[in-house]
């Protein structure tokens, strides 16, 4: 795996809204010789040859946004790396949609469950001996 999937993702989610804001950029993002995986490969290349070990934010948007630009640009080789990224990935409006309803249902499950549980009888009564009533008739 090129870099971690987070990473990929908020590189990705940045440069998608960048391009909903800046219609000359969107030209370069929908370009079908570009993808976000390469796109990944020339930041982290680029990371490895500056010998850094921590970038800002603005500095590797940037680097999203050259290769984006660029029509001729050396990727670079893949590079398996583990990378960390301080940021919260930002769900969508139906994602959180999605997660509101999943933990409605949850919680009507579980006091469905609790419900169910309250009517049960809480343990096995023993089958206790009846005791027959004296009749007139039986003597």
């Amino acid at each position: 795996m090129k870099g971690t999937e987070h990473f990929k993702r908020t590189i990705q989610m940045y440069l998608e809204q960048r391009a909903e804001e800046d219609t000359l950029f969107a030209r370069s993002y929908r370009n079908p010789a570009k993808n976000i995986d390469d796109c990944v490969t020339y930041i982290l290349n680029y990371v490895k040859n500056s010998g850094c070990n921590g970038f800002s934010d603005g500095e590797i948007y940037g680097q999203a946004v050259h290769y984006y630009d660029e029509n001729e640009i050396e990727v670079g080789n893949p590079i398996d790396c583990h990378v960390a990224v301080n940021h919260v990935v930002e769900l969508t409006a139906e994602e959180k949609a999605e997660a509101r309803q999943e933990a409605i249902r949850r919680y009507q499950d579980e006091e469905l469950r609790k419900l169910q549980e309250r009517n049960k009888p809480r343990c096995a009564t023993k089958a206790t001996k009846q005791e027959v009533q004296p009749n007139l008739f039986n003597f």
